[in-house]
């Protein structure tokens, strides 16, 4: 059952003017397959609005918090905060999982907690908040919610490292040539889905790594790519 809505605007000190947009951003795709005599919409624009959006405002932000960086390391940095475990760490803080409307499948299949879903969420909240009370208001949202969780620095509370970033900027680095990534087993039941991927070169194997995400896999794959020529060096596959 997913929670009240108002419960959220209370919990936020946001008060929408619009509440069938804050609806819309938490209605998934299988609530509407569900209910097409209502005339509900799913939150997939809005998602690829907010997702615009969130790119927009952390990079303003990095641009102001690190004045020497270079545009290279902001982007790595951006790209970090968000990432889709850092969007699903956001969603779970604010407990964005229980208001979501979910299609009985789903639900049963526990796409509450699943975090592809959870980062979905997130970034159409960010973009309902927008067509709802402007750049400003959801300048103020993250400023409570989520900026607070990357440090001074920039880098990140969370934990949260892009390897794939930093893996590719290596390969250019070296001019080693071009990665491909490629999911290669799915196992485990639906709401417990583990994606397996892997990290290559020229037909060579660099690394391997799992996730609940597909882009969370690829992520531990480019970990153990990093790993293995951090110990190797590059010349050895180069």
């Amino acid at each position: 059952m997913n929670g009240d809505l108002k419960q959220l605007q209370s919990q936020l000190h946001i008060q929408f003017h619009d509440s069938q947009l804050l609806k819309q951003a938490f209605t998934h795709a299988s609530y509407v397959n569900e209910h097409r005599f209502n005339q509900h919409q799913d939150n997939e624009r809005l998602e690829f609005l907010g997702d615009a959006v969130l790119e927009l405002t952390v990079s303003e932000y990095l641009y102001n918090l690190l004045p020497d960086r270079p545009e290279g390391e902001l982007t790595k940095l951006r790209a970090a905060i968000v990432c889709e475990p850092s969007l699903v760490k956001f969603a779970e803080n604010l407990g964005f999982g229980r208001y979501v409307l979910l299609g009985k499948g789903e639900e049963l299949t526990g796409g509450r907690t699943r975090p592809a879903l959870l980062a979905d969420v997130f970034e159409s909240f960010v973009g309902a908040l927008f067509l709802d009370q402007g750049l400003e208001t959801v300048r103020r949202f993250l400023d409570e919610y989520v900026l607070p969780l990357v440090e001074t620095d920039g880098k990140l509370l969370l934990g949260v490292n892009d390897f794939k970033t930093e893996l590719q900027e290596l390969i250019q680095h070296h001019g080693m040539g071009t990665l491909e990534y490629r999911i290669t087993e799915e196992r485990g039941p639906a709401h417990e889905r583990e994606f397996v991927s892997e990290v290559s070169m020229a037909s060579r194997t660099l690394g391997r790594g799992s996730g609940r995400s597909k882009k969370e896999a690829e992520q531990q794959a480019a970990a153990a790519a990093l790993k293995q020529l951090k110990e190797d060096g590059p010349q050895k596959i180069s």
